[in-house]
Order: structure tokens, then sequence, then C-alpha cells
């Protein structure tokens, strides 16, 4: 009841009124039964405007301690992430990914929408990067088709390190299912995964506009401070020069 109170009543009339979020393919998501929304992520803005045009309620996976945490503090915190969609990564798992696997399939299992970000993390400079290939073992597992989607301009209004941006309109994009069925039962083999995951980047991709770099997202943001911390160490022997 919290989420759509919030959804509905106290958070998301005022999402609507001040940033007008735009929405197209929203009929791609099916008014009833599972489904699976694969989008870009770049900004911690983009599960709040995702959901908003999305009339169903979409659930996300989270740390484990977002929901243990003792104390008011730890109520707070538990009630504000499960009342927005999240629900805890399932421990029993042998490590995160699978426990966000195991989690992820209870909510498909009850008929209802989970989200997704196959980057992994948040993209640090507005590129779209490699798919972990958990999205592709879900679908294959669940027969669930994936639902690609791509959000753009939330970068504009949190970019990545600070709280707040400029003012924009947000626009969120579905495209239309993606079926593969064609590879039941071959959700161990490495090969497909990686091709399932790569066909579904390269919609969200093409519904997004952003360039593509075949390179994990965490990786790339690692070698970009590592080639940050060397400029900023170079600076005084060109100087001297």
């Amino acid at each position: 009841m919290f989420y759509y109170f919030l959804k509905f009543i106290a958070l998301g009339p005022f999402l609507k009124l001040v940033f007008r979020p735009r929405a197209e393919g929203v009929e791609n998501v099916p008014v009833e039964g599972p489904a699976i929304l694969a989008s870009n992520h770049l900004s911690y803005a983009d599960w709040l405007f995702m959901p908003l045009v999305v009339p169903r309620k979409v659930s996300f996976v989270a740390k484990a301690e977002y929901f243990t945490s003792p104390g008011i503090k730890g109520w707070l915190q538990k009630t504000f992430f499960s009342g927005t969609g999240n629900i805890p990564i399932d421990r029993s798992g042998a490590n995160a990914a699978a426990g966000a696997l195991i989690s992820a399939k209870r909510v498909l299992a009850a008929g209802e929408v989970f989200g997704i970000y196959p980057e992994g993390t948040r993209s640090h400079d507005g590129k779209l990067y490699r798919g972990k290939t958990g999205i592709a073992r879900l679908t294959l597992e669940t027969g669930v088709p994936v639902i690609p989607v791509a959000v753009v301009g939330t970068d504009v209004v949190a970019p990545p390190g600070k709280k707040f941006g400029r003012w924009t309109r947000p626009h969120v994009r579905f495209g239309e299912p993606l079926d593969f069925s064609r590879y039941a039962g071959m959700e161990n083999d490495r090969f497909i995964l990686r091709s399932v995951t790569d066909e579904i980047m390269y919609e969200i991709m093409r519904l997004s506009g952003q360039e593509y770099v075949d390179m994990y997202a965490t990786r790339a943001k690692e070698e970009a401070k590592k080639a940050a911390s060397k400029g900023e160490g170079d600076e005084p022997r060109k100087l001297a020069s």
C-alpha cells in the first residue's frame, strides 16, 4: 500500500507536475502477468521515473542491508526501500548475483513486473556499457519475455556524483517484448547467454541513442579513475617543462 501511496499520492504527482516525464511504448508493458523491464542506467533517478510512467508496480532488487539495519533509522530505511518497490537480495544464493536471481524469480512467479539494469551499475559518462548475462539467465529460466527500456535525461536531472542537476523532461521509451523461447533449456550455455544479453543491449541502445562500449561499466569506471589520477600526477611535470 505504501508503494501506491508514494506513486499516486505523495511523490508521483509532484514528480509529474515538476518534471512532466514523457513516455513512449507503455502499451508494450502487459496489463497483467509477469514481465521483465531491462533498462539503461544513467542516474539514481532512473528507478523513480521509469516506474512512474508504468501503471503497474515495478520491483527491483536492493542490498539486504537496506532491510536489516537496526533502530529507527533502519526501520525508516526498510520502509522507504520496500515502499518504493525494492526487495532484498536473497542471501541463500551462493553470491549476490545468485541471490538477486532468486529474488527476481520470486517476483516473476507471483505474476509481477521486475526491473533490472543489465549494466549492473550507473554509467559514469552517459555511454551504454556491456550487459551482464544475469538478465539472459533470468529470461531463459523463467520463460518471461524481456521489454527493453531507455530512460533519457535523468543524468541531467541527477548527474553522477551529484544529488541535483538541471531541470529537463525525462523521456522513457519502452520497446517491443523480446521473446527468447527459442533458446529454452540452454541457460547454461555461456555463448547463448552472451548472445541473448547482447541482443537486449542492442535494443536498449537503439531506443536510447547512446554510444555503445563493449566493456563492463565497472571496469570503465576504474580505468577512468586511473586515467584521471595519472593525469593529475603528470600535471606538475608538464608545467615544469
